[in-house]
């Protein structure tokens, strides 16, 4: 059953704790959830992209790919900021959920991978945190308060559909770990 479509609880509808006021709660949870995750990661992807807000900027960011291993350095900087920005955008505003949320998990894949040696609390801590988040996101899909919710095709969102991204997500992110140096 998709999550949009949900029969009215028969009973107690005035409650507080009747179904089509939980599921506002939810809806409005999902919203501060994707918001919150969404746009730091469109953040993190536009100081990488465009040096935005203090950060590094493209070709600074291609250094660090460099020094961290990575093939073509550039180009892998280019989409992991493509990735974080509109990954992140396209969570915040609840725009194809699923894939934006299995392209920023699959992205903190990566930076937990890279900072994996500085530990938990240094290192890992918060980019697993925004990884779980999106991947969360794309299993629960984006709620009723999103563009998701309004467009044919994606209104109704089914786990199967975070399910299979998060799994190609997780390929991918294997694949690009292991080509690292």
């Amino acid at each position: 059953m998709s999550a949009y479509h949900r029969t009215p609880a028969q009973n107690h509808a005035s409650s507080p704790r009747s179904l089509p006021n939980v599921l506002v709660a939810h809806d409005v949870g999902l919203l501060v959830l994707r918001l919150g995750v969404g746009l730091t990661v469109a953040a993190w992807g536009a100081q990488h992209l465009f040096g935005w807000w203090g950060g590094p900027g493209i070709e600074n960011t291609s250094r660090a790919f460099e020094k961290f291993g990575y093939p073509v350095p550039k180009f892998m900087a280019v989409v992991a900021g493509i990735t974080e920005t509109f990954g992140g955008l396209g969570l915040a505003v609840g725009l194809l959920t699923p894939l934006a949320g299995a392209a920023v998990a699959g992205t903190m894949a990566n930076a937990v991978n890279v900072v994996w040696p500085l530990g938990f609390f240094a290192g890992f801590g918060f980019p697993l945190l925004i990884g779980a988040g999106a991947a969360g996101l794309a299993l629960s899909g984006p709620g009723r308060i999103a563009v998701d919710a309004v467009i044919p095709g994606l209104r109704s969102h089914h786990v199967i559909y975070g399910v299979v991204t998060l799994l190609i997500a997780a390929v991918l992110a294997a694949i690009t770990i292991g080509i690292r140096d």
